[in-house]
């Protein structure tokens, strides 16, 4: 009795600011606010025991009369929803606390908004407790993504993309689904591995999500895979210029543009239709994939004037980086990856582009040694690109080279006839004019 005179109270006092916010935590009624302090204190001591299916009653009669009492209530929703789901006795019964579930994810985002990240959580759980569900779920995945993909953790970015391959796998939709939503989520996950360059265990975390999508996307990523997926569309629809932009960034982004034709007439097309910089770098990829290198050089040069964008800058500047290396101009060509380098630090592929640049220009240094000089240069480049990208692709191709240029290094006897010594201090003559450590076999 004594406790229920307090409630009334309490409730007495809250009522009378109602009149000047309608909007109350409390409820927007004083009846509400009776039901919110008559329940609060109860769902708090339930929930500390851990007696979830005791809270039950009283978290729901919080959420009926009070929805705007805390964010913690929908916090510790899917605790208490799934202690319920657990000791459901029927199918029916379960079936209906998981709407209820659903339910609540979309109240709290009412009251409380944080719509993208909400709505990812939601699909989630929905996955874990109805696996067959996958339409709903990928269609809540994609909800959560056209709402505020940049607010989306690594965690569900990879999850969306999952979710995609199951709901093409389930008949839904055309492969060309999978290519879409692939190129969204890997672009996703390089912006968060751009933002966590400098924690050291979130970017090992993001890289480990990009090789679980990369994995996940791997039966759709062969280029004659691509090609069967896109060259129906291209021949039906050769003028639609946002599908010319999928099929050639696609083919770019997974190395599908040597000898390709229809890169390399989605290519032309789109630089016929809608002529930009980012038309003219995809020209640029063209020819250099041609080995048009001039062209290439010319078109990216254009393609730079224009180019705002960090991961386009980054993406112009090893083409440019690759023609003029193709040209023999590789003082050039070092200038336009390192470019690329101070562009994403988190990359590795310029210093392994690099490195077969130094490698490529060993006859024209003249060190006494044939230019074997030139291979210390490579594998100091192809070992910074393992420091700098210490990814699985990134090391086993760096490991390649560095066994493939140490194997032209100077022999120790004619190294010593040039008074070269292992260990010590050597500048490489040259254009590469750079110094390193002298290494023999």
């Amino acid at each position: 009795m004594k406790k229920l005179k307090i409630v009334i109270i309490a409730a007495a006092a809250l009522s009378m600011s109602f009149a000047a916010n309608a909007q109350s935590k409390w409820g927007d009624t004083p009846e509400d606010s009776i039901a919110c302090i008559s329940n609060v204190s109860l769902y708090q001591e339930f929930y500390k025991q851990k007696s979830y299916t005791d809270c039950y009653e009283p978290w729901k009669q919080i959420l009926k009369h009070c929805p705007r009492f805390s964010k913690t209530i929908y916090q510790r929703g899917p605790v208490i929803i799934k202690s319920m789901i657990n000791t459901a006795t029927t199918a029916e019964e379960r079936n209906a606390y998981v709407d209820e579930l659903m339910a609540m994810y979309d109240q709290r985002i009412q009251y409380f908004g944080e719509a993208a990240t909400v709505k990812a959580m939601k699909a989630y759980d929905l996955s874990l407790l109805r696996k067959d569900a996958v339409k709903e779920i990928y269609e809540i995945y994609a909800d959560a993504v056209a709402t505020g993909a940049h607010d989306l953790d690594e965690n569900y970015v990879t999850l969306f993309f999952k979710s995609t391959v199951d709901y093409v796998r389930a008949g839904y939709a055309e492969p060309t689904l999978v290519v879409d939503n692939y190129d969204i989520a890997s672009d996703l996950l390089d912006s968060l591995l751009t933002l966590n360059v400098d924690d050291s265990v979130n970017a090992a975390k993001i890289r480990s999500y990009i090789a679980n999508v990369e994995s996940v996307f791997s039966p759709y990523a062969s280029c004659e895979q691509l090609n069967e997926i896109y060259q129906k569309k291209f021949e039906s629809d050769p003028n639609n210029v946002a599908m010319l932009k999928k099929i050639t960034g696609i083919m770019i982004k997974k190395g599908c543009t040597e000898d390709n034709k229809l890169f390399f007439d989605a290519t032309e097309k789109l630089y016929e239709l809608e002529p930009s910089p980012s038309t003219a770098m995809r020209m640029g990829q063209m020819c250099w994939s041609k080995k048009q290198y001039g062209k290439a050089v010319d078109y990216v040069q254009d393609a730079l004037k224009g180019i705002t964008d960090k991961k386009d800058l980054y993406r112009a500047y090893i083409i440019l980086g690759l023609s003029y290396s193709g040209q023999g101009s590789y003082s050039a060509a070092r200038t336009a990856l390192m470019n690329a380098a101070e562009i994403d630090r988190t990359k590795g592929e310029p210093y392994l582009q690099l490195a077969q640049v130094y490698a490529k220009s060993s006859r024209s240094i003249d060190d006494g040694m044939g230019g074997r000089s030139a291979y210390w240069a490579a594998v100091d480049e192809a070992r910074r690109a393992k420091q700098v990208e210490p990814t699985e692709e990134i090391i086993a191709f760096a490991d390649k080279l560095i066994g493939t240029y140490s194997a032209y290094f100077p022999k120790k006897n004619d190294a010593f006839m040039l008074d070269l010594i292992d260990g010590h201090s050597y500048v490489i003559p040259g254009w590469i004019g750079k110094s390193t450590v002298i290494r023999t076999r």
